[in-house]
C-alpha cells in the first residue's frame, strides 16, 4: 500500500499544489486523503469528468456570503473504474467541514438520478460534520431529497458508501439504506447522536471511536460491511467488490474466461471430523470449492457464527452464504439470521446467483434470543430465500437439523438444486436428544440405561442420521462424494444461467421486519 500512497504523491507534486503540500503530506503520513485525492485515485486515469464544479450556496445568513468556495463542499461527476461506468460524490470535509447545504444536496441529487437513468453503480465517499446548520430546514431538505433517492435506486442500480471520515446525525441514514457500508479504521466513526450528547442524556463517557468507530460497527452494530486499515485501502476494496457486481438490476455480472480442467478437489474429502460434535472451519470448504482466491467475505466480524460473501466458480461471480461451525456450532440466532437474509436479498436483487452451504443444528436457545426476536428475525432469512428468484443451490456438508433445515434453503422453499455429502446428517434433532425422547420408556424400564440409550441412538442414526432418506424422497437431489462438489456446482450453475421465475403480481411482500 506504501507503494500507491508514493505514486499518489508523485501525482500530486506533478500537479503543482503549491500551499497545501504540507497539509496534503501529514494526511498521507495518517494515510487519509483529501476528497479529490480520493476521487483521482478510485477512478481510472482521466476517466473523471467533474458536475458541478462552480457551485455555490445561496445563503447570505450569519456572514456566509463572505465565505463562497466553487463546489460548496462535495464533488461529483462520473467517470470509470476497471472500464465501468460510475457516479461519484465525495464530500470536502476542508470547505465547511464538508456541511450538507441545499446547494451541496442538489449536487449529490443530480448525479443519483443520472446514475438511475443510465444504470451505472452510485458511490458515495462520506466525509461531513452534518447538516449546515446556518441554513436550517433548507439543509435537512437537502438529507431528505438524497434519502427519497437512496430508497427509489434500491435494487435498480448497486449504491456503495465509503465513510472516510465523520457521519452523523442524519447523515447517518443515508449510507444506512444503501447497499454497503465500508469504513475506515481510526479515521472514520458514524452516530445518531455524538459523545457529548450521550454524556448529558445517559450520564455514559464515551469516545467517538468506541461509539460508532469502525471496530464498533463491523462486530457490534452491524453498520459496516467492510473496514479497511487507511483510505487508500478502502479504495482498493471499494474496486474489488464493484468487481462481483453488475451495473444494475437488468445486467448479470461478466463472467470472467475460465477454462474447464479436472475440477476434483481432494482437499475436501479430508475436512469433516469423524467426531460430528467436533468444529471444523467453513472457508476450508469454501476455498476447496471457489476459483482460487477469489472468496471476499462481507461483514466478516459480525455474526461470525454463518459467513457471507462473493466468490467466483468457473469465472461465474456468485454469493456465498454459510454456517459457520467454528462459532457457536454454526448455530442461527438474531444477528446471523438478519446479516444473511440482507444479502440473500442483495444478491436477488442483483442476478447474483446464491451458494448456501449447510451445517446447523438448529436456532440457538435461550431466553435472550427469545426475548429479543429470533422468530422474527430467524424468519427473515427465511423470507429472503423463499423470495429469491436467483439460481439457488445447496450443500449439506454436515448437520441439517429441525426448523434451520428448512431455513437454509432447502428443496422445500424453493431451492433449485440440493446437494448433500455422505457426511450429512438431515433430521429433526441429533440422534441422542430424539431417543431420549422417542424412547424414553424403553430406556426407563432397562437394566442397563446407558447401554439401551447407546443401542437406541444408534437405531435412530441408522435411520434419519444420513442423507439418503432425503434423498429417496426427492429433497436432496444427488448425494456427491465431497472432492466432487466444485465440479457439480460449476456443472449446476451453468445449467441455470437461463433461469426464469413467475412469481405472483403484488406490490411487494410484507417481509417481517
Amino acid at each position: 500500500m506504501d507503494s500507491k500512497i508514493d505514486i499518489l504523491n508523485d501525482k500530486i507534486a506533478k500537479a503543482h499544489l503549491g500551499g497545501g503540500e504540507k497539509r496534503i503530506a501529514k494526511q498521507h503520513e495518517k494515510k487519509k486523503l483529501t476528497a479529490r485525492e480520493r476521487v483521482t485515485y478510485l477512478m481510472d486515469e482521466g476517466s473523471f469528468e467533474e458536475i458541478g464544479m462552480l457551485v455555490t450556496h445561496r445563503t447570505t445568513d450569519f456572514g456566509m456570503d463572505k465565505e463562497i468556495y466553487n463546489g460548496d463542499g462535495v464533488i461529483t461527476g462520473y467517470g470509470t473504474i476497471n472500464g465501468r461506468l460510475v457516479y461519484i460524490f465525495a464530500q470536502d470535509f476542508t470547505v465547511f467541514g464538508g456541511a450538507l447545504s441545499e446547494t451541496h444536496a442538489e449536487k449529490i441529487c443530480k448525479v443519483m438520478d443520472m446514475a438511475v437513468k443510465m444504470g451505472a453503480p452510485m458511490i458515495g465517499l462520506n466525509d461531513s460534520g452534518g447538516a449546515r446548520i446556518q441554513e436550517g430546514v433548507r439543509s435537512l431538505g437537502g438529507y431528505a431529497d438524497i434519502f427519497f433517492r437512496n430508497v427509489q435506486a434500491s435494487g435498480v442500480i448497486p449504491q456503495i458508501s465509503a465513510i472516510m471520515g465523520p457521519c452523523a446525525g442524519g447523515a447517518v441514514y443515508s449510507p444506512a439504506m444503501t447497499d454497503f457500508t465500508m469504513m475506515v479504521e481510526d479515521t472514520s466513526y458514524m452516530f445518531v447522536t455524538g459523545p457529548n450528547v450521550v454524556k448529558t442524556v445517559t450520564n455514559e463517557t464515551v469516545t467517538s471511536e468506541e461509539l460508532g468507530g469502525a471496530s464498533t460497527h463491523s462486530t457490534k452494530s452491524g453498520v459496516a460491511h467492510i473496514t479497511s486499515s487507511n483510505d487508500i485501502e478502502c479504495l482498493e476494496d471499494l474496486k474489488r467488490l464493484l468487481s462481483y457486481l453488475p451495473q444494475s438490476n437488468k445486467e448479470v455480472t461478466k463472467k470472467l474466461p475460465y477454462q474447464l480442467n479436472d475440477e476434483v478437489r481432494e482437499k475436501l474429502a479430508t475436512i469433516i471430523p469423524n467426531n460430528p460434535n467436533k468444529p471444523y472451519d467453513m472457508h476450508e470448504v469454501i476455498s476447496g470449492i471457489i476459483d482460487e482466491d477469489s472468496f471476499y467475505e462481507i461483514h466478516k466480524n459480525f455474526a461470525e457464527n454463518i459467513l457471507v460473501g462473493f466468490a467466483r466458480i468457473g469465472g461465474r461471480s456468485i454469493g456465498i452464504v454459510a454456517n459457520q461451525p467454528l462459532y457457536l456450532a454454526g448455530v442461527l440466532d438474531v444477528n446471523s439470521s438478519i446479516k444473511a437474509a440482507r444479502f440473500t436479498r442483495f444478491c436477488d436483487a442483483f442476478n447474483i446467483p446464491l451458494l448456501v452451504l449447510v451445517d446447523v443444528p438448529g436456532f440457538l436457545p435461550g431466553t435472550d434470543q427469545e426475548w429479543n426476536g429470533i422468530i422474527v428475525h430467524g424468519a427473515k432469512l427465511l423470507y429472503a430465500l423463499s423470495e429469491a428468484t436467483v439460481p439457488r443451490i445447496t450443500v449439506i456438508t454436515r448437520k441439517a437439523y429441525g426448523g434451520a433445515y428448512d431455513v437454509m434453503n432447502s428443496k422445500h422453499i424453493g431451492a433449485d438444486m440440493n446437494f448433500a455429502w455422505p457426511s450429512a446428517e438431515i433430521a429433526v434433532m441429533g440422534a441422542k436428544g430424539a431417543s431420549e425422547i422417542i424412547f424414553k420408556k424403553e430406556i426407563s424400564e432397562a437394566e442397563d440405561s446407558a447401554a439401551k440409550l447407546l443401542e437406541k441412538e444408534t437405531e435412530y442414526a441408522t435411520l434419519f442420521a444420513n442423507p439418503y432418506t432425503a434423498a429417496q424422497r426427492g429433497f436432496v437431489d444427488e448425494v456427491i462424494l465431497p472432492q466432487d462438489t466444485r465440479r457439480k456446482l460449476i456443472k449446476a450453475f451453468s445449467m441455470l444461467e437461463n433461469k426464469v421465475s413467475v412469481t405472483p403480481n403484488r406490490k411487494h411482500g410484507n417481509i417481517p421486519l
